[in-house]
């Protein structure tokens, strides 16, 4: 049986594990994540996310009203320093299906990356023909990722300022192929939950630095400038994912997503403010339920002439 909650669990930590369980089955239930008789490669890295990807899953698997398979997969790069000995042992222990593969990435990555260069892109790029190799060779029909919402979030942001594209993480994507079907079940998890999660379950983290510092990352800059943001603000960058889900194309610019071409009269559904954005902290009915004065004047100037007319409440 295995063991979800650690020793002496407090109830707010019970009530925090609960909140992510949800969490991550309305991800799984909104984008149709999981389906009966899939067989689900979850990938793990050894860090506080993919250790929470797992046992949110395994959570799942246990009251879902589908059969489904995990199998838990780690790529073992062959960084200097991995513990090779961390996650078998900790898959053992939990007593589930797991698969180590070993490629050699590390040595590519350093022979191909500059030194003081960062690594992250070619090191993930050789990682996912990897990981879908492996999942076509184990007949697996699902990947599943341990991105949380603010991954997504500065994503969206890294692509905004670095590829002029709105794009972000999809929940739920095809691969280029169209053979594998990546998801994200922790896409409504917010980053400090998770992590707290993970300190209480005390989880045996593998560090994210084994290929050497990289303080170029614009990532790590990003997503510096959103917690900035939230602690300013609490609630922002979960306002900023939502707007993700909720999208209005013809409130952009993109001509693909919408005909402004054939656009010839506004219906009510596209009216906005004309001059920028609604005020913020205030309610669109604030703005609309505001009445000309007896003694408001407007002005209409045409050519040379121009024309004051009184507005009252008999003739506004």
């Amino acid at each position: 049986m295995i063991k979800h909650l650690p020793d002496n669990a407090s109830g707010n930590f019970v009530k925090l594990r609960n909140s992510l369980v949800t969490s991550t089955g309305k991800a799984i239930g909104d984008y149709n994540m999981i389906e009966e008789g899939d067989t689900v490669l979850v990938c793990m890295s050894g860090g506080k996310d993919s250790y929470t990807l797992l046992m949110m899953l395994l959570a799942l698997q246990e009251r879902a009203p589908i059969e489904f398979k995990l199998i838990a997969m780690n790529l073992n790069q062959k960084q200097p320093n991995f513990p090779e000995h961390i996650l078998p042992e900790y898959f053992k222990s939990l007593g589930i299906d797991y698969l180590i593969v070993e490629a050699n990435t590390y040595s590519v990555v350093k022979k191909k990356i500059p030194e003081g260069a960062t690594t992250c892109s070619l090191c993930s790029r050789l990682r996912r023909g990897i990981i879908y190799t492996t999942a076509k060779r184990l007949g697996a029909n699902k990947i599943a990722l341990g991105h949380h919402r603010d991954d997504i979030v500065e994503t969206l942001f890294l692509n905004m300022f670095f590829g002029a594209k709105l794009k972000a993480m999809p929940p739920k994507l095809a691969t280029n192929d169209k053979q594998n079907i990546v998801i994200r079940p922790l896409a409504y998890c917010s980053e400090r939950d998770i992590a707290s999660y993970a300190r209480q379950m005390n989880f045996p983290i593998i560090p994210c630095d084994l290929c050497g510092s990289q303080p170029n990352l614009q990532r790590q800059k990003v997503k510096e400038m959103l917690n900035a943001w939230e602690h300013e603000q609490p609630g922002r960058i979960n306002n900023i994912f939502r707007a993700i889900t909720n999208v209005e194309p013809s409130h952009l610019a993109d001509v693909n997503l919408y005909d402004f071409k054939s656009l010839s009269q506004a219906i009510e559904s596209n009216e906005d403010p004309l001059f920028g954005d609604i005020a913020e902290q205030e309610k669109p009915s604030q703005l609309f339920d505001i009445q000309l004065t007896d003694d408001a004047n407007i002005t209409f100037t045409r050519g040379a002439k121009s024309e004051t007319i009184s507005e009252t409440k008999e003739n506004s």
